[in-house]
């Protein structure tokens, strides 16, 4: 009996020390405000810049609706995960597969959840290997425009060297500096995009449409489908949520979600400022004929646009991090608990060095911004954010039936696979239409 004891003790240290090594639950000592820093990196990306353009495409009435709907929506089901996050007394669920595990069962909450987590950060870290590259390019393209011009790949290659350094910062706390200048730069950059637009005024010489910008009825319809994407990648950051709270420490008395709530109120109020702005603003300046990224809208002046794309650089290699960081902890932990490797500095070197490869490749080959955005923003980032926080509520808290917060997560789970339905469709023609014209590498 005794000696079954001290195989348990055993066993369980070893567990600690895995867990102390893994990058989501090594480092607990976060304050609220890193809560609210990692939440606007994670949420407010490079697809805050395409809002104008999802506008263009709804024009002003369902744009307006889709905006705040999806901001009230998105604040609701993150306030349910954040409640989730210890509602099991002495358990943590520090990563978003675990939390499906209690609601669908072991094997159940890994199938349903996993493929979807791994499709959202994995696709998410691509774009922004495609936006960190195009930001440099635009900034090259601002600051020498007489220079010959340079291939997209080779800037995705400069952009992904820096990754090659960054992504072996051990865990969550560790990128803390690198996540608040990102946060501050989407702040900055949100606000050149649309002062800069309000500076630049309405075209006088010619009128400014706010017609539907598809050629027709079709055209307009897979638009629409596409423009739903956009703003479901806009408000997605509900993928690292549960890891971003498990860096805060935790007691009976002091619970973690006191803090996270506090930081995500202050994140959706900074997201709002953001948001808002640049997609009325940018819609209401350029109409039907805004860019897809509305910095490429804003030509002058040269050096403010400049500073624009590199602050914007600045937000997407915090950005990357924040979504790579829960990547790697699947990878090391399925290598360390699965495969049964040693915790160790080569193995985790090797690992990530490996997925940044993939993505800068990836990235290299099919850099279509626009058509990935809708496209993945509808297919796997509407789930985990607008819905799956709903049918898990509904499973493990089991509210009143066809009470206030059963119809209200019914509702917003109706709404969300709508929204996975429809904005796949719209982001794979933008991409099929794209890839006529496209050359490898170019």
């Amino acid at each position: 009996m005794a000696t079954g004891e001290l195989e348990i003790d055993q066993r369980t240290a070893e567990e600690k020390a895995i867990d102390d090594w893994l990058p989501i639950t090594s480092s607990r000592t976060a304050k609220w405000w890193y809560s609210t820093f990692h939440n606007v990196t994670a949420m407010v990306g490079a697809g805050v810049l395409s809002l104008p353009y999802a506008m263009s495409n709804m024009g002003w009435g369902p744009g307006i609706t889709m905006m705040i709907l999806s901001w009230v929506i998105t604040l609701y089901t993150l306030w349910q995960m954040v409640e989730m996050h210890e509602m099991v007394p002495g358990k943590r669920f520090d990563r978003y597969h675990e939390l499906g595990q209690h609601a669908f069962g072991e094997k159940l909450g890994l199938y349903i959840v996993v493929p979807q987590q791994v499709v959202v950060e994995v696709s998410t870290c691509i774009i922004y290997m495609v936006t960190g590259g195009k930001s440099l390019q635009k900034f090259h393209q601002s600051v020498c425009p007489d220079c010959k011009n340079i291939r997209l790949t080779y800037f995705i290659l400069i952009f992904a060297s820096i990754h090659f350094v960054l992504s072996h910062l051990p865990n969550f706390n560790s990128i803390s500096i690198v996540s608040l200048a990102a946060a501050v730069m989407s702040l900055t950059y949100s606000t050149i995009a649309w002062a800069a637009a309000l500076g630049k005024g309405i075209d006088h010489n010619g009128t400014v449409d706010y017609g539907l910008r598809g050629e027709n009825t079709q055209a307009n319809t897979f638009n629409f489908f596409n423009a739903l994407g956009d703003i479901a990648f806009a408000y997605a950051g509900h993928n690292v949520v549960l890891e971003i709270q498990a860096t805060i420490p935790s007691t009976p008395e002091k619970p973690s979600k006191k803090p996270m709530w506090k930081g995500v109120i202050f994140a959706y109020i900074i997201v709002a400022i953001c948001y808002f702005p640049v997609a009325f603003v940018g819609y209401y300046i350029f109409g039907n004929t805004v860019d897809d990224n509305i910095l490429l809208s804003l030509e002058k002046p040269r050096w403010l646009i400049a500073a624009a794309n590199m602050f914007v650089l600045v937000h997407v290699v915090g950005s990357y991090q924040i979504y790579a960081m829960p990547v790697f902890d699947m990878l090391e932990t399925f290598l360390v608990k699965q495969m049964k490797f040693k915790p160790s500095f080569m193995l985790r070197f090797t690992n990530r060095t490996l997925f940044v490869a993939f993505t800068m490749f990836t990235g290299m080959t099919f850099p279509f911004f626009g058509g990935l955005v809708g496209f993945f923003g509808g297919f796997a980032l509407a789930p985990t954010t607008y819905f799956l926080p709903c049918i898990i509520w509904l499973i493990v808290k089991k509210p009143k039936k066809f009470g206030f917060s059963w119809f209200l997560n019914w509702l917003f789970i109706v709404l969300g696979v709508i929204l996975m339905i429809l904005s796949p469709i719209g982001g794979l023609r933008n991409i099929i239409l794209s890839a006529k014209s496209y050359k490898f590498y170019q």
